[in-house]
């Protein structure tokens, strides 16, 4: 399946769609591409914000938000994302988790990718809206879908060898 199809999937199976993404073995090029489409579509999401703040405060100007976007989600968010998930099989495996270092980094970024449709709806809300309680709504739909998809994926793949 295509990779849209199967973040659309996501909402409605987000174990089935997991557990097919890894079903080929670790294959570390497809962990970073994903990682990778994630992090560029939240750095995308972070556009209209930038404009927003840059229109209300000249001082800085755009380039130099984008240019600090870029470095933050580009560049540090891949790092803290192999830390997140590094961590959270460790935990895991205190635990009993029988999932590879693979499968559960996978979980993490598969989660991150099948949750950008909210994170550029949230940078939509933020930029265009501003602070109030549409913001808060999306911001919150947005992190709760991150979690579950990630919670998901991470117990599916934990949970499969006991």
């Amino acid at each position: 399946m295509s990779v849209t199809r199967d973040i659309v999937r996501t909402y409605r199976h987000p174990r089935q769609v997991l557990r097919r993404r890894v079903a080929g073995g670790p294959r570390e090029d497809r962990a970073l591409a994903v990682l990778f489409a994630a992090c560029l579509l939240i750095f995308v999401s972070r556009w209209p914000v930038a404009a927003r703040e840059a229109f209300v405060d000249p001082g800085v100007p755009l380039e130099a938000r984008l240019g600090g976007s870029l470095m933050a989600v580009l560049f540090v968010l891949p790092l803290l994302s192999y830390a997140l998930a590094g961590l959270a099989h460790m935990v895991a495996r205190l635990f009993g988790g029988g999932a590879s270092w693979f499968e559960a980094r996978m979980a993490l970024f598969w989660a991150m990718l099948a949750s950008t449709p909210l994170w550029l709806l949230y940078g939509l809300v933020e930029g265009f809206v501003g602070p109030g309680p549409a913001l808060g709504i999306v911001e919150f739909l947005t992190f709760a879908a991150l979690v579950v998809f990630w919670g998901a994926g991470l117990w599916e793949v934990e949970t499969k060898r006991t």
